[in-house]
């Protein structure tokens, strides 16, 4: 007689991923010490945002997303606080780990990812000095520049008529054309990665 396969038991089920930096982080219980900046930096360059459905001869990251949705926030609040605009170059870092799941993908998934994803963000937000939850209005202000990075990406890259892409993401955050033309020409993973990297440095000081 044939024995069935045993099941995997918390002991010998692996839930953490080794990073190029040589630590292991668990997904279940992150911790702050197991977060490196140039891991997130290389995970993120690689990310694809839409899934890879964007024109251009390169993916568009989330590494270059994260920096236009800080871009789109100092626009609209030239004043901002600069943990603010750190909290917003930090807003998908989760996706070094977990990936960009479209947001019709995440619904139909539930609140598990959501868990596994507010989990990595607290520990990456202790890890560079911000409070694991934020306060309200950052949330809210980093939403606001999402969507606008959202409408921009979305029309610029990935195919969405300009009355879709309102009734979806909300309107044009407006951007100057030097700005936008570079934000939005896609970048090689190296490229996004050293921006990334540059511009977390600048808000950390």
């Amino acid at each position: 007689m044939t024995q069935s396969k045993p099941q995997a038991t918390k002991a010998d089920t692996r839930v953490w991923q080794r990073m190029l930096s040589g630590r292991r982080l668990d997904l279940v219980d992150p911790s702050p010490l197991d977060i490196e900046i140039a891991d997130i930096a290389h995970g993120l360059a690689r990310v694809a945002r839409w899934n890879g459905q964007t024109n251009g001869t390169h993916i568009f990251s989330v590494a270059q997303h994260t920096l236009l949705v800080e871009i789109v926030l100092r626009h609209a609040l030239p004043r901002a606080d600069q943990r603010l605009r750190l909290a917003a170059l930090l807003h998908d870092t989760p996706e070094y780990v977990i990936g960009d799941m479209i947001s019709p993908f995440k619904a139909v998934i539930g609140g598990s990812y959501k868990t596994v994803e507010r989990r990595l963000l607290g520990a990456i937000h202790i890890r560079f000095g911000l409070p694991a939850a934020l306060p309200g209005e950052f949330t809210q202000a980093i939403k606001a520049a999402d969507r606008g990075a959202a409408y921009l990406e979305a029309t610029r890259l990935a195919g969405f008529s300009e009355s879709e892409a309102k009734r979806l993401f909300g309107r044009d955050p407006m951007l100057p054309a030097t700005t936008e033309q570079d934000y939005l020409t896609p970048w090689s993973a190296g490229k996004a990665a050293k921006r990334f990297l540059a511009r977390f440095t600048t808000l950390r000081i």
